[in-house]
């Protein structure tokens, strides 16, 4: 018992260090910053955002949306068990059984992502100095000329960065921490550690898109390192929260709220992975196929992760 709590421990320290250095890389090293670069090294790194553009649409899809409807299907299958026991030969079965089949899970990832949608228009509604777009983006389709295109077509829709970065940042919190809960309620050495690695590939390179995400809309220093360093503690701390509750598990309540939470937090992160990152990463007419290939390429890592989380 000793072993695993040292075991799981170590995966708390791991956690914490592999994600506070992927984030800061991007945020630290001056060859990131997409506004200095010129020629070869602004299309390597507008390459890398489409890469990092795939990451996050394959966490979006093969693990948060994919955790989350596992978990509400779970929540359900266990309320539908309990059911069955108390209205046993009650004549509204066929209700309950349509009741019990209708696609909550889906249900909530969407209200997760038209929150957002809400929150956004109130917020351009409140202060529409906000949807003026950022000086990064117009330099971004202005230097289209370089590669030879031309266009008169209208500059791609203004983006709300800063506040699509909060959320971002929110939904990954909540996701992190669940994370690390899972890891924390781990009853074997083996089983620790094959999470803990999985949990390691697949956020990594999630927290290496957001630092590339947060300098390429021109976050300040300061408060690039504080999101970083949140989001790199919300892992140990539902691991701490699982070794905390490791002995049993966790009530129908607590595992329903978490379930929805998991719902929320994925239809957030879909919100601003296609309404944010893809149409910025994609928004330069340059190299369509290989900006594909990049994309493909983030989305096949993380879909290959999920064999093992």
């Amino acid at each position: 018992m000793e072993s695993l709590l040292e075991v799981k421990i170590g995966c708390l320290f791991a956690l914490l260090a592999i994600t506070l250095t992927c984030g800061l890389i991007p945020i630290c090293f001056k060859w990131f910053q997409i506004a200095e670069a010129t020629g070869r090294h602004r299309r390597v790194l507008s390459l890398l955002g489409c890469i990092s553009a795939g990451v996050f649409l394959g966490a979006g899809f093969m693990h948060m949306t994919a955790e989350a409807l596992e978990g509400i299907e779970s929540e359900i299958q266990k309320f539908e068990v309990q059911n069955r026991t108390e209205i046993k030969g009650n004549s509204s079965d066929a209700t309950d059984s349509a009741l019990v089949e209708y696609p909550y899970g889906e249900l909530i990832i969407s209200l997760g992502f038209f929150s957002v949608f809400l929150l956004e228009s109130l917020a351009l509604q409140c202060c529409p100095g906000s949807a003026e777009g950022s000086t990064v983006q117009k330099e971004e389709w202005g230097r289209t000329h370089i590669f030879g295109f031309h266009s008169h077509e209208p500059l791609p829709s203004p983006s709300r960065g800063p506040l699509r970065a909060l959320v971002l940042l929110l939904s990954l919190s909540f996701h992190s921490v669940f994370e690390g809960l899972a890891v924390g309620l781990q009853p074997t050495i083996v089983a620790t550690i094959q999470l803990c690695l999985a949990v390691l590939a697949h956020k990594g390179l999630v927290v290496f898109g957001i630092g590339l995400r947060l300098v390429k809309i021109g976050t300040g220093s300061r408060w690039a390192l504080f999101s970083i360093l949140l989001l790199a503690l919300m892992s140990p701390l539902g691991l701490a929260l699982g070794l905390t509750v490791a002995g049993g598990d966790p009530e129908g309540g607590q595992g329903l709220a978490q379930a929805v939470l998991e719902g929320v937090a994925a239809g957030t992160f879909l919100y601003v992975t296609f309404l944010e990152i893809l149409p910025r990463e994609l928004a330069g007419p340059e190299a369509p196929l290989t900006k594909w290939s990049c994309v493909a390429a983030g989305f096949a890592f993380m879909a290959f992760i999920a064999l093992w989380a």
